[in-house]
């Protein structure tokens, strides 16, 4: 077929508003499994998108929680031009000092047993690779995940997580176990004094899993903050009792650090503060934070299971497999994290208590929120019928209050289906300043203040 020149191949000179450019997306985009939202974002800078109507809006997600230092970061726009220009795509057989430096860079920075590293496009490849990698290593097959979590579109990486991605597309890969999450709030696992026993609920997971597995128990994958499943973090002592599970039945531990590496958790890898940095797992995950917002992820593993791999055929050849570009900005992002001693890793805690004291403050005057959870700055922000009891609110509910913070010029974005527990999920690029800080918390108020079935506390 022949195009037309003037048929309109993306004239980006073109001015045109959001009603021609939303109904183009209606004729010519497919959904991933989401609506599109209303407004179409034209331009990103710093911590904002505009629409094309104009609007200005902060962007309380990090684009997909991933713009860890923000949109058009001056430094990240410098590597990926002089990338482009001088050092771009490879055949996946070749590397690159790009490549060589970050994973260099990487490893010095992580514990002992976590010694190489390759790079690849996506989460869900990262995860991908990584169960496979422990299926070559055990010689065994089944996989276990926290059904709250959330590890990707590949079919390794949905069978471990519970969502809706696995129906209506035939069987998942066999032998794939769930372990309930440890959700403090939820949990019908309870000591006498209704703390959440999170241990008790563990074993018996587990107890379930030895029943049901034939044998061939491989790895289990966890997220340290399961940001999908409404921003649940691991109650202490979790991370090593699972690895004590693992070491008990000759199986791996892989931790999926996509959203808490980086900074974003409070530490530069979550499992650095997760049970006081005591456990180290045998495989490690990264994406998201580590490019930036660019198509960037990695495996992490031990000497001994990458010497395995190697002299026992492993392969997972990717188009864009160990390529430089997304690598340099790899390293650049960790470079701008670990400056002046960590100044932008300090500002993140400050941020993230900054955020979390207004959240607090905020729910104690709206019964809508039940639960504030999460690390740093990545919290969640449970949306519930009933408080006391914690009575899950009618989904629609919590879109109204993200519909309407988007209004008002704030993005804060619903996990909007039902599995992923109807929880408003915040995670602001780690350069928020305090004005912008402020001015969000004041912003997700009124919105909150605008939205019926919000159950404001009336005070005198």
């Amino acid at each position: 077929m022949i195009i037309d020149s003037e048929m309109g191949l993306g004239d980006r000179g073109a001015i045109r508003s959001n009603a021609e450019l939303s109904l183009a997306a209606q004729e010519h985009c497919f959904t991933f499994g989401a609506e599109f939202l209303p407004d179409v974002i034209t331009r990103a800078e710093g911590m904002y998108l505009w629409t094309a109507s104009g609007r200005k809006v902060m962007d309380w997600t990090s684009g997909q929680m991933s713009c860890l230092l923000g949109h058009g970061h001056p430094e990240i726009v410098k590597t990926v031009t002089e990338s482009a220009r001088s050092l771009d795509h490879l055949y996946s057989g070749m590397i690159s000092p790009p490549v060589i430096d970050l994973a260099a860079a990487l490893t010095s920075q992580l514990p002992r047993g976590l010694d190489k590293a390759m790079f690849l496009s996506t989460g869900g490849e990262s995860n991908e690779c990584a169960i496979r990698l422990a299926k070559l290593y055990t010689g065994k097959f089944e996989m276990v995940g926290l059904a709250a979590s959330w590890h990707g579109s590949t079919s390794g990486a949905q069978g471990v997580q519970y969502n809706a991605g696995r129906k209506n597309c035939g069987p998942l890969m066999p032998g794939m176990h769930m372990l309930p999450s440890p959700d403090a709030y939820r949990s019908i696992f309870r000591h006498a004094d209704g703390s959440h026993d999170w241990k008790t609920e563990l074993d018996y997971g587990w107890s379930m899993i030895d029943k049901a597995s034939c044998g061939a128990l491989a790895a289990v994958i966890v997220e340290p903050v399961q940001s999908s499943g409404g921003m649940i973090t691991l109650p202490p002592g979790y991370m090593r009792a699972m690895k004590g599970h693992c070491e008990r039945r000759n199986m791996l531990l892989i931790v999926d650090e996509a959203q808490t590496a980086m900074a974003r958790s409070g530490d530069l890898f979550a499992i650095n503060h997760v049970d006081n940095g005591g456990v180290v797992p045998d495989i490690l995950t990264m994406s998201k934070t580590l490019g930036n917002g660019l198509p960037l992820s990695a495996v992490v593993t031990s000497n001994p299971i990458a010497q395995h791999a190697r002299e026992n055929g492993f392969m997972f050849y990717t188009t864009h497999a160990n390529d430089p570009l997304p690598a340099a900005v790899g390293l650049k992002t960790l470079q701008l994290v670990l400056k002046d001693d960590g100044a932008l890793l300090n500002h993140a805690r400050k941020m993230g208590a900054k955020l979390h004291a207004g959240l607090n403050d905020i729910m104690s005057r709206y019964a809508c929120i039940g639960y504030i959870r999460g690390r740093c700055l990545m919290l969640g922000i449970e949306i519930v019928k009933d408080r006391r009891k914690g009575t899950q609110a009618d989904i629609e509910v919590g879109k109204r209050i993200s519909s309407k913070a988007m209004e008002l010029g704030l993005s804060a974005m619903i996990s909007a289906k039902s599995y992923f527990s109807g929880c408003i999920r915040i995670a602001p690029p780690i350069i928020i300043s305090d004005e912008e800080m402020e001015w969000g918390l004041r912003t997700f108020e009124k919105a909150l203040e605008l939205t019926e079935g919000s159950g404001r506390i009336v005070t005198d």
